[in-house]
């Protein structure tokens, strides 16, 4: 087992642990927050976070200007989380360097996707973690949250048990609920879900989406996609089957030279 070191603060408002505090802070899973609207949520998200242990968050099209000084006073105090995160122009460029994303939404989506609870995500990320593998959770817009291209880059779909005739929570709450089962867990882990060789690591969504690109371009140029209407779907689900896979980063390259030797093949 590989101890985690936690910030230990208490999650109650207004109170901190003491200035000047050697406590070391862990990153664990990347906040990823797509097309937030408001500076208030980002910064209560970045509060949420700051409570419990987490500090990495990236932001994909804020609406709003950032650094944004209304997102810097709503996060009270977690102005670090505020000062680090990082804004990205697109989704696949935020998450590129990830190797495990979870999308998070209560909505049911027409996609062959594990369905995971907060609790249940944390415990694979702790346990992923003991392996070098890198997790996120991204987090949709307040109004409509994840779209579904977005939902199709995750590995699986994380939702919390709520009252099912209310299922609605605003962003920061959203983040809390995934925080604060991280913090919970603190250093327990047992062993690690999948052995990675040390000679390769698990495929990154960067590498996971050149496969992508490249078995799209050539269902597209085979005429795999005839009907067009449907192609946004079966993209999708393509995906989808791909994620499950949990590509190795050598098997990525290995899928890659099937593709090109079936093309040539077909050429020749």
């Amino acid at each position: 087992m590989m101890a985690l070191t936690l910030l230990r603060r208490k999650c109650v408002a207004g109170t901190d642990r003491a200035e000047g505090s050697d406590d070391t802070l862990v990153t664990g899973p990347v906040v990823v927050l797509i097309e937030p609207q408001l500076g208030e949520n980002i910064g209560m998200a970045a509060r949420a976070m700051m409570n419990c242990g987490l500090t990495d968050m990236r932001l994909v099209k804020p609406r709003d200007e950032w650094p944004n000084q209304y997102a810097e006073a709503a996060a009270s105090g977690a102005t670090m989380v505020i000062e680090r995160a990082r804004v990205y122009d697109t989704t696949e460029a935020a998450i590129a360097d990830l190797q495990m994303v979870y999308a998070t939404t209560a909505r049911s989506r027409d996609m062959t996707t594990e369905v995971v609870t907060p609790r249940e995500a944390v415990v694979r990320m702790k346990k992923d973690e003991t392996c070098g593998v890198r997790s996120g959770v991204m987090f949709g817009k307040e109004a409509k949250g994840l779209k579904n291209d977005d939902v199709a880059l995750a590995n699986s779909i994380l939702t919390v048990p709520l009252n099912p005739v209310f299922t609605s929570l605003n962003l920061a709450q959203a983040v809390f609920a995934l925080g604060y089962e991280w913090f919970q867990l603190g250093t327990e882990t047992e062993d690690a879900v999948l052995a990675i060789p040390k000679e390769t690591r698990l495929a990154n969504k960067m590498e996971l989406q050149g496969l992508f690109d490249h078995l799209e371009t050539e269902l597209d140029d085979s005429g795999f996609f005839h009907v067009l209407e449907k192609k946004p779907t079966m993209v999708r689900n393509i995906r989808n089957v791909l994620q499950r896979a949990r590509f190795t980063e050598q098997e990525v390259r290995t899928f890659r030279g099937i593709i090109t030797s079936l093309v040539k093949k077909r050429k020749s």
